[in-house]
């Protein structure tokens, strides 16, 4: 378990040739970027949490049947001051760092002051945002760090709070037609108020305003939510999206903002500062895409934890969206390090089993509707929305299928009615063992499997031309348990589930989180960023330090 979890894993600066078995699809060109934590241990510390490593960019550069793989370490500020250091001084959400014993008192002082109001870390590595032409690796802080997609090397660093008011932020953006992002943060006691903040950053910029200025400065707020509680602000990984509306989940697992204030002074983590209260709803806010602001009608649910949204559209009268759900926030503490140890598989169980859960949520409410009755009258689904006393709604979700976690889609059917889901296959142990495709309209499922290989997110890359929603191939990083049997990238076909080719590469490859597929040949397998990159940076840095 330790060969997965604990060792770090070391860095494959030059591109590396992979031995491919099998035949990749000759359309199939381009890099698949991921993300995920590399490095656990610095000198004599070690982090607490594996959300905590250090990030480690990696990437699959496929070209004309051939495969190269290189991976690199993020050189964020804290992967830097923590190297320097020779061990870890920069905080992570499950890991508090305090300053060297040997500092003097005036030192130790402000490290304590500094920590009353934390400046986050930004060691950013959950998943890629495509921001214009640029690429940005991102946390759950409001820093996110420009990246070179083809040589992985860490550009310059943004702070989201010079463009909008948000200590936190998801790393689950998402994108319409046009390329523009549309993302959303927690804004925490700005002016005396605790909110949660959509905003939009643009794919392009017009001409008139470039002036070399990234699209990030005229990322605008599309709306804001108002937390229920000024002080105990909800967390949230991701939301969903459909044609018209924007579907945010206030759920009651929950930030205390006065436990993490003190959390360093008490020589706890902020992520102890965290707690699920199921005694609590689960509130549905659902914002008008036309409008900008929430529809009126107040819907909930019964407690719950939410990471993935899988994607929401419209039918009728209403909104259907699907989320992976959890009946408890036992996933997060099982992924302590502690935890991860040779016994991991037979002692650690989470204690519900994800699900794929659709709810429906009518858009218009009868106010003439009898207390009690169902408002959903699609029959597409057995979920429903009953209607209460106080005009409130109580949605009831269809539980789909159990047994599944980081869903993707064919992202062109992203916020329309659409039938398949791939996934990784996590039963009562949250470590993924199997890749599956999920039919929602007829309930099956087709799975791939391998002894010894534990899979990544499933990304799916539609094929040129396809007019099917599931004709296109499925890439995912696999990672082995067994040291005598290397690593490699698979390559599915998404109709049938049957293996096309794999990459196999002699590299301790670690166990990624999100990312994204770049399609084209640009980038290849150059050693270093070209000089129009170099000058662009420049230029991004000029106007962020003018901000």
């Amino acid at each position: 378990m330790d060969l997965i979890f604990g060792k770090n894993k070391k860095e494959q600066l030059e591109p590396l040739k992979a031995k491919v078995t099998g035949r990749i699809p000759a359309w199939l060109q381009g890099t698949l970027l991921r993300n995920g934590p590399g490095m656990h241990t610095v000198g004599e510390s070690r982090y607490n949490h594996w959300f905590d490593g250090l990030a480690l960019l990696h990437s699959f550069t496929i070209r004309d049947g051939e495969v190269h793989y290189r991976s690199k370490y993020l050189r964020s500020d804290t992967y830097n001051a923590n190297i320097e250091a020779n061990r870890i001084v920069v905080s992570e959400f499950g890991t508090m760092a305090y300053p060297d014993p040997c500092k003097n008192i005036f030192s130790k002082a402000f490290s304590y002051l500094s920590h009353t109001i934390p400046d986050f870390t930004d060691n950013c590595l959950i998943n890629i945002m495509k921001c214009g032409d640029d690429f940005y690796a991102t946390t759950e802080t409001n820093y996110i760090r420009k990246i070179d997609p083809w040589t992985l090397e860490t550009l310059q660093k943004v702070d989201y709070r010079k463009y909008v008011a948000i200590n936190l932020a998801t790393s689950h953006p998402h994108y319409d037609g046009a390329g523009d992002v549309l993302n959303m943060g927690t804004s925490i006691v700005d002016k005396g108020k605790t909110k949660y903040v959509i905003f939009k950053i643009p794919a392009t910029v017009p001409e008139a305003k470039r002036k070399g200025k990234s699209p990030l400065r005229h990322t605008e707020v599309f709306c804001s939510i108002p937390s229920r509680s000024l002080l105990s602000p909800s967390y949230y990984h991701s939301f969903g999206i459909s044609e018209n509306y924007i579907v945010f989940l206030e759920q009651p697992f929950r930030l205390d903002i006065l436990k993490m204030a003190t959390a360093y002074m008490r020589g706890v983590s902020w992520a102890s500062c965290m707690a699920f209260h199921r005694e609590d709803k689960t509130y549905i806010h659902i914002i008008d895409q036309r409008t900008r602001k929430p529809v009126p009608t107040k819907f909930y649910t019964d407690a719950m934890v939410v990471f993935h949204h899988v994607n929401a559209y419209e039918e009728g009268d209403c909104i259907l969206f699907d989320v992976i759900a959890y009946e408890d926030n036992s996933l997060y503490q099982l992924f302590y390090l502690a935890n991860l140890n040779k016994d991991f598989e037979e002692n650690c169980r989470l204690t519900s089993v994800p699900t794929l859960r659709r709810f429906a949520v009518p858009l218009h409410v009868d106010k003439n509707a009898e207390v009690g009755s169902n408002l959903i009258k699609v029959a597409s689904t057995t979920a429903t929305a009953l209607k209460e006393k106080d005009d409130q709604v109580y949605c009831q979700p269809e539980a789909l299928y159990e047994g599944l976690e980081l869903p993707r889609i064919n992202y062109a059917h992203n916020g329309k009615q659409y039938r398949y889901v791939f996934a990784a296959e996590v039963q009562w142990s949250p470590i993924p063992t199997k890749i599956l495709k999920y039919d929602i309209l007829t309930k099956s499922t087709l799975k791939w499997g391998e002894e010894c290989c534990w899979p990544a997110e499933p990304l799916f890359v539609p094929a040129p031309g396809a007019k099917d929603e599931d004709d296109g191939i499925i890439l995912s990083a696999i990672v082995s348990t067994d040291p005598q049997k290397a690593p490699f990238l698979l390559i599915l076909d998404a109709k049938n589930f049957t293996e096309l080719a794999r990459a196999s590469v002699a590299v301790e490859m670690h166990l990624d989180l999100h990312g994204l597929f770049i399609p084209g040949t640009d980038g290849g397998t150059r050693s270093q960023a070209p000089a129009e990159t170099q000058e662009e940076e420049a230029a991004d840095c000029q106007a962020a330090s003018q901000a």
